[in-house]
């Protein structure tokens, strides 16, 4: 390129990546878009409400899957921000398993993962319950990775690392002997897509250069889980908004274990 602007008679000229030059401006929401989040946000939680009655016995993934999905486009969504994942008992310990065929059964832990795309910005909802009374064991990993969820919560500020938001969540699951068993971030940013920056995870030395804190006005999931293969898993995801006073969390729907 620098030869054809030469040949082309161009004064000399400095080329200068762009690589993430788009993603950079995205990072922070203006005004208008924290509007149009918190609204989104708002009627996702509407949705996620009322979801337990969706989860029946008998009723197979798929079947919950679809529901969901009628439920978000009636909630006024123009679609859904991904495919929505219905994982039911041992499916629950694949973070992102696909709503297949499996029936729900008595005991079973079911994670409900949706999202819905409203006036072009996404916004994304998780919750797990439990098919009749949780077992022991399910109340433990749902408390640790419940508590999880709060303590990085609690963590977010205006100049706070990504990375120390990450690591106030995956602390709190290690301490419950789980911390091998949460294996993805603690979160993502949302905006036009529902997977953008700021990338709330564990640092990688070889990529991540920086501290990169978070600032007012940057939107982000919180979805720590457990996922134990054979058994089934639990996720609890909320959506952010950094402020200057620390954090307001957007979605508002109970993160006690629910039992239908």
């Amino acid at each position: 390129l620098a030869a054809a602007l030469a040949a082309a008679g161009s004064p000399p000229a400095e080329l200068v990546a762009t690589d993430g030059l788009v993603e950079r401006a995205r990072v922070r929401k203006d005004d208008h878009e924290i509007a149009t989040l918190r609204e989104a946000a708002r009627r996702l939680s509407h949705v996620a409400a009322g979801i337990g009655a969706l989860v029946r016995r008998g009723a197979t993934e798929r079947d919950v899957a679809l529901e969901i999905d009628v439920r978000v486009r009636r909630a006024g969504f123009e679609r859904s921000a991904f495919e929505t994942i219905v994982a039911s008992g041992p499916n629950g310990a694949l973070p992102h398993a696909a709503p297949g065929g499996r029936a729900i059964t008595e005991g079973d832990l079911v994670v409900l993962d949706f999202g819905g795309v409203y006036d072009s910005y996404c916004v994304d909802l998780t919750r797990t319950v439990s098919v009749g009374p949780a077992s022991t064991r399910a109340r433990e990993v749902y408390a640790a990775v419940r508590e999880a969820r709060a303590r990085a919560v609690a963590s977010v500020a205006p100049g706070r690392s990504r990375f120390e938001i990450d690591a106030a969540a995956r602390e709190v699951l290690a301490g419950h002997g789980l911390g091998e068993a949460f294996g993805h971030g603690t979160g993502h940013g949302l905006g036009i897509d529902v997977h953008e920056d700021p990338r709330i995870t564990r640092r990688r030395p070889d990529v991540d250069a920086g501290d990169e804190e978070v600032a007012t006005g940057m939107v982000f999931t919180i979805e720590p889980g457990a996922y134990l293969p054979g058994w089934g898993g639990v996720r609890i995801e909320d959506d952010v908004l950094v402020t200057d006073e620390g954090v307001e969390v957007l979605t508002d729907v109970t993160t006690e274990l629910i039992e239908i």
